[in-house]
């Protein structure tokens, strides 16, 4: 309640300041017309935009020394290499023409500021400048569109000869639960109307389907390193989106139909844990984490890095809930982990 009082009595003070300007200028009969620029005027406004300029360029250098750290690790799938270089390349696209453009924007603003009795030299049209900056764009971005799209070609080649590891995402406000095809990597038919809570059928599998008696129900994902993976995507409800920032992959989930994604992760959880930027972040975190335990703002579990499954879009008011633990291990470590699972015929015959 003090936070908000303290908000509106600032936005008052503003607008008693504001007004009581208003009056001033309004007081000011007989004066000069000051909203006509001078050459003073127009040299301070000069050198402003040369400060301004010095500014920009400031903040950028620090933001990359300061914050590069907080970037993600490097990808870990194996079309992460291809997504991180495009990615690369169109941020130095956009950082170079940003760094020259501003610079004659800024330096043209100072250089050939208002002065009185001073005309500006100008062309009316100029056929070689204009295809100059009309050419060079047209061929940067168009090797742009066209790596990209080459790019997302391969990512989106969804080929059931490699034998992919099937799993459903199943996503509703606001939790991910999962499901393995089981032995036989076929998903038994599943709708929401068949949603059961009493009998924890909670994804609405098609008990009468004999490809779901060996399906498995998860509330963490395990994955086998080096093996393709090909995600079914549901949702219950609402628009969500599976983003799995580490494997740079993220596609929608929409209520009534299935979207599809595949990836191969070449990387473990041990391996990843071990990378020198993560340990370094690992320690940053939990170095935060203990000040604020030491605060009493916080608890003080140190915290372990993991890949994760998140919610990309807002889709209520507990979406921060939306994550869900991802492990990739070796083959030996999968197999033994999918064995020590219930399967869905099991449960059911439990519950019967």
């Amino acid at each position: 309640m003090t936070a908000l009082l303290t908000i509106i009595v600032i936005i008052l003070v503003g607008i008693a300041i504001w007004q009581m300007t208003k009056i001033f200028e309004l007081s000011q009969i007989g004066t000069s017309n000051t909203q006509i620029a001078n050459d003073s005027d127009n040299k301070y406004n000069g050198y402003l935009m040369v400060a301004f300029l010095i500014f920009l360029y400031g903040i950028t250098i620090f933001s990359f020394v300061k914050y590069t750290k907080t970037l993600l690790p490097e990808a870990a799938s194996e079309h992460g290499s291809e997504y991180d270089a495009l990615m690369l390349a169109s941020m130095l696209v956009i950082f170079f023409v940003q760094t020259i453009t501003q610079f004659l924007l800024h330096f043209f603003a100072y250089k050939y500021r208002g002065e009185k009795g001073k005309k500006a030299l100008f062309y009316a049209d100029n056929d070689r400048l204009e295809f100059i900056w009309t050419i060079i764009p047209v061929i940067v971005l168009s090797g742009l569109i066209l790596w990209g799209l080459y790019a997302w070609t391969n990512i989106m080649d969804i080929n059931d000869e490699d034998d992919p590891l099937t799993i459903e995402l199943y996503a509703q406000q606001f939790s991910w639960t999962a499901r393995y095809a089981g032995d036989d990597n076929v998903l038994g038919d599943a709708n929401v109307r068949m949603i059961d809570i009493d009998k924890a059928n909670v994804l609405g599998i098609d008990n009468s389907d004999p490809n779901a008696m060996d399906d498995i129900v998860v509330k963490e994902v395990h994955l086998p390193v080096g093996r393709k993976v090909n995600f079914k995507i549901r949702s219950q409800d609402v628009l969500h989106s599976a983003y799995m920032p580490h494997f740079r992959m993220q596609m929608n989930c929409v209520p009534g139909m299935v979207t599809q994604f595949s990836f191969t992760p070449t990387i473990t959880t041990a391996e990843m844990r071990q990378k020198p930027d993560v340990i370094d972040k690992v320690n940053g975190i939990n170095k935060l984490r203990a000040e604020r335990a030491a605060n009493g703002e916080d608890n003080s579990d140190p915290w372990e890095f993991d890949y994760v499954l998140l919610c990309n879009k807002i889709c209520g008011k507990s979406h921060y809930n939306m994550q869900m633990k991802i492990i990739v291990e070796t083959e030996e470590e999968y197999n033994k982990w999918i064995e020590s699972q219930q399967t869905f015929g099991k449960s059911i015959a439990a519950q019967q």
